[in-house]
């Protein structure tokens, strides 16, 4: 792994008197075949070792940069650094196997303990993922990397990007607070295994908006250890819809809270406003909020799913892990099947104050919709199709 180390470790001085770094000035040459790792390398040291004004790495437009398996190691001396791409930074093409050099199930370009960082610019990031996606399909995800990770990142901006491809998920924060992702176009075909758009875990203050996410699974999925994460403006699909969890595998104790979804559309997902949690999990799901949610030919729109791995089982007596106070509040559109609305709990109390209100989802062809429900608890108001399970009214 080429490390880009924080200024504590190994920096040199900035030869540049100003605060904007161009890695055509450190030898990279950006013509889709030569490995430019050791030009960002040198590049980043300086930008990070530099406390003039806000210093920025820039990564010229109309350029193609190959780079190999980068951490990027803050923390840096300015309190916000840059990085303006412009260009376009492809992945080793996994075919020509000598030209790859990243560890299967590591990270591609990883960027960890930088404060105030701000990626912007315009440009595209090319995980090229075909041949991954052929050796390790699905239930092989392990082999694979992730192309973009942002772990303990404080006051992160991601902007105004087109990522394509990756081998596995596209975009992983970890461990981040305050962070805000917008305008981004995510693409990889419906059938690509495991390549969600954004993975968000042990993160606070997420907020992720106006953006595009093609991808084949989760567009967005919410993990173990986050809260308040407010999501709006995502035009979702294909892929897997937008998703808490899952949560609870193995046993494990996971817990999410305070996440809120709101004006976004799903269009030809496989679900859309998604909790799944594994039998036997502990620990918590609540305060979730599904709002102003459009479906295109959606073939799960509401889905709660307790028992996410079918070859998992409750033990009795077992812990379940709790999910409560999710709200669903205006939901329109079209379902291509009849199950328009899955509440599969748990055992005993496994869903509790689930509340559905003006819910409105017809069949593909003004086709009639049904719902089914599991050990759900709380209530309904003008939704159709109606929920049974749920009574009362709000």
């Amino acid at each position: 792994m080429c490390v880009i180390a924080s200024p504590s470790l190994y920096a040199r001085k900035t030869p540049q008197a100003n605060s904007t770094f161009n890695v055509i000035t450190y030898g990279a040459i950006g013509d889709g075949n030569t490995d430019d790792t050791n030009a960002f390398v040198k590049a980043w040291n300086d930008v990070c070792s530099t406390n003039l004004g806000t210093p920025t790495l820039i990564i010229p437009e109309n350029k193609t940069f190959v780079l190999q398996q980068v951490l990027f190691q803050g923390p840096c001396k300015s309190a916000t650094v840059t990085i303006k791409l412009q260009g376009t930074i492809n992945a080793p093409n996994f075919s020509k196997a000598s030209k790859w050099k990243v560890d299967g199930g590591g990270k591609w370009l990883k960027f960890s303990h930088i404060n105030g960082l701000v990626v912007n610019g315009g440009g595209q990031i090319n995980g090229q993922g075909e041949g991954w996606w052929k050796k390790f399909p699905k239930n092989r995800e392990s082999k694979r990397p992730t192309a973009l990770q942002f772990i303990g990142c404080q006051n992160l901006t991601v902007s105004n990007l087109t990522h394509i491809n990756s081998a596995k998920n596209h975009i992983s924060i970890t461990s981040c607070q305050g962070v805000s992702i917008s305008n981004l176009h995510i693409v990889a075909p419906g059938n690509s295994p495991n390549t969600d758009g954004i993975d968000i875990s042990s993160s606070t203050n997420v907020a992720v908006t106006n953006s595009n996410i093609e991808t084949g699974d989760d567009c967005i999925a919410i993990n173990n250890g986050c809260s308040f994460i407010n999501i709006s403006g995502i035009f979702c699909g294909p892929g897997h819809g937008i998703s808490v969890g899952s949560l609870g595998k193995g046993g494990s104790r996971n817990t999410v809270e305070e996440v809120y979804v709101k004006n976004c559309t799903f269009n030809g997902t496989t679900n859309g406003a998604r909790i799944k949690t594994w039998p036997r999990g502990r620990g918590y799901a609540k305060n979730i909020r599904y709002e102003n949610i459009k479906l295109i030919g959606v073939k799960n729109p509401v889905i709660i799913d307790q028992t996410y791995h079918p070859l998992d089982n409750y033990d009795n007596g077992s812990e379940t892990l709790k999910v409560s106070n999710v709200t669903y509040k205006n939901i329109w559109g079209t379902s291509i099947s009849k199950d328009a609305i899955q509440l599969n709990c748990g055992p005993e109390d496994g869903c509790t104050n689930i509340v559905l209100n003006h819910i409105n989802i017809t069949g593909v062809g003004k086709g009639k919709t049904f719902a089914t429900c599991t050990n759900a608890h709380g209530s309904c108001s003008s939704s159709s199709p109606n929920v049974p399970c749920l009574s009362g009214k709000i």
